[in-house]
Order: C-alpha cells, then sequence, then structure tokens
C-alpha cells in the first residue's frame, strides 16, 4: 500500500468514525428517524451532483429491484438502529460495535452457503462478542431505562451489513457511483413515511449544530466517504480498504472523548481491543493483506 492509499484509509477511518459523533449530537434533538432520514437525503443529494457531473445515468428501470434491497440493507435499517441508539449510548460504544460487521458477515455468509467455520474463526467470533459484552457489562450508563435494549438494537446494524454482504456476492455488478446514488435514494423513499408518524424528540433544541451534524453526516460521512470507499476499492483492493474496519473505533472514541467529554474506562480499552483481534481472526487479516501490491 503506498503512502496515498494510506491517507485515504485513514481519513476514512477518520470520517466513518465520526459520523457517530454527529449522530450523536443530532439524536436527542431530532430522534432517529428524522435525523437518519436528512443523512440519507443529504448523501442522495451529494450522490446526484456527482452523478451529473461525471454524466451517468442511474438506470432505474434495469436496478431499480437491486437500489431497493442495498437501500434497505446498507442504509435504512442499520442507520435507523444508530439513530435510535445515539439518543441514548456513547459514540464510542456505537463504532466499537459497528466493528463487529466482519464478524456477522463472515457468520452469516457461513449460514447460507452452508459452509463450516474454521475453528479460528469461531473464535474471532466469539472473541467479538465478548468484548462488546465487556463494554456493555461494566458500563454503569447501560443500566438506565432504555439503555440495554439500544445495545440489542445498535447490534442489529452489523447484522444488516453482513446479510448485504451477502447480498452482494450474488448480485449482478452495478457502477460503484451509480450503487451508492441509487441506494440512498431508494433509503430516502424507505424512511421518508416514518417522519408523518414520528416527530422530532425536541424541536425547540434543534440550532445550527445539529442542522450542520445532519449534513457532514449526509455529505461527507455518506456521500464523500463512499466515493473514497470506492477508490480505494479500485486502487488497493476489497480486502485492504475492509482494513479500515480496524481504525474506525480508535477515530469514534477519539472523537467521542474530545468533543463530547466522553469517558473511557479500562472496560472500554479491553472490550475494543477484543473485538478488533476478534475481527482480525474471523477475517484472517495479517499485514500482508496491507502490504500484498495489486494488479
Amino acid at each position: 500500500m503506498g503512502l496515498k492509499s494510506a491517507y485515504y484509509l485513514v481519513s476514512l477511518a477518520a470520517i466513518w468514525g465520526a459520523s457517530f459523533l454527529f449522530m450523536r449530537i443530532g439524536a436527542p434533538s431530532l430522534g432517529g428517524a428524522w435525523l437518519i432520514e436528512g443523512r440519507v437525503g443529504f448523501g442522495a443529494v451529494f450522490l446526484f451532483l456527482v452523478m451529473a457531473f461525471l454524466k451517468k445515468r442511474i438506470h432505474f428501470r434495469e436496478n431499480g429491484k437491486h437500489y431497493a434491497i442495498i437501500g434497505l440493507l446498507s442504509a435504512a435499517l442499520p442507520f435507523l438502529c444508530y439513530g435510535y441508539a445515539a439518543q441514548y449510548l456513547s459514540a464510542s460504544l456505537m463504532s466499537v460495535v459497528n466493528a463487529l460487521t466482519p464478524i456477522f458477515g463472515t457468520a452469516i455468509s457461513a449460514l447460507y452457503f452452508r459452509k463450516a467455520l474454521e475453528a479460528n474463526k469461531v473464535f474471532g467470533l466469539l472473541l467479538g462478542l465478548i468484548g462488546v459484552a465487556v463494554i456493555v457489562g461494566f458500563d454503569p450508563e447501560i443500566v438506565k431505562e432504555n439503555n440495554l435494549l439500544a445495545v440489542f438494537v445498535v447490534m442489529c446494524a452489523p447484522i444488516c451489513y453482513g446479510i448485504v454482504s451477502v447480498y452482494t456476492q450474488k448480485a449482478k455488478k452495478v457502477d460503484p457511483i451509480t450503487n451508492s446514488y441509487g441506494s440512498m435514494l431508494m433509503a430516502t423513499l424507505f424512511i421518508a413515511p416514518l417522519l408523518f408518524f414520528i416527530p422530532p424528540n425536541s424541536a425547540e433544541d434543534i440550532n445550527w449544530i445539529v442542522v450542520a451534524s445532519v449534513i457532514a453526516l449526509g455529505v461527507i460521512c455518506t456521500g464523500v466517504a463512499f466515493l473514497i470507499f470506492y477508490k480505494l476499492v479500485d486502487d488497493i483492493g476489497m480486502p485492504s480498504t475492509l482494513t479500515v474496519t480496524f481504525l474506525i473505533p480508535i477515530f469514534g472514541v477519539f472523537w467521542g472523548v474530545i468533543f463530547l467529554d466522553e469517558t473511557v474506562g479500562w472496560h472500554t480499552l479491553i472490550g475494543t481491543v477484543l473485538v478488533i483481534i476478534g475481527t482480525m481472526k474471523v477475517t484472517g487479516f495479517t499485514l500482508k493483506t496491507v502490504v500484498k501490491p495489486t494488479s
């Protein structure tokens, strides 16, 4: 991996790590539905402008069903899970749970394709779950009302990502930018009806910081992040790009401490290490994965 690709990888981790910070800022006043509709909506607008600039077409008649599946499983449902959880949980905890994505992806793939998991992958899966249990079990804030439910809800997000990862293994290939826009457009349409039934938590508390956070979530953490992600896939390949998973919790915890004054206890540090090691075991990550040149 060259220096430029390493820079993009770290930048992507910093951006996706910041998404938990922005959700934590916006969720208390907006609530999950309005927050996430803003995220996917602004993301869709940004990607539409990119599509227009590059003169790409969406081909909705051919790919509409595909966009709907991707939009539901990779954006609408997992983002709503994070939006709900952000009302109760710290940015640090949510970013660590997000690192379980490869673990759930591997487990769901093995079930779907009926392939037995190797012992080291089973060990990694258990290690990741133990890591989350350590963070949650020793956090006094979790026992408060609704917080334990929020933990179970937030863990549904990486499960959704795991399901969609299996789907993409068999789905037809679509241009990455077009795929990103189509999925964000469908996610926006899926979430929109909820706004008629779920009002913002506290409209009077919505200020410029909340609005700026939602715009940043959509434009930077969704639109720009997808462009960087697919740029990395083209440059260094998918295995090396997915090492971003190990970096996101580091930035998620860092942004939470710096901007939200979140406390990082020993249980958070130990749990994060267990989750990252478990993910490395499941994915078979080694340093050769990063430095291996792509052809």
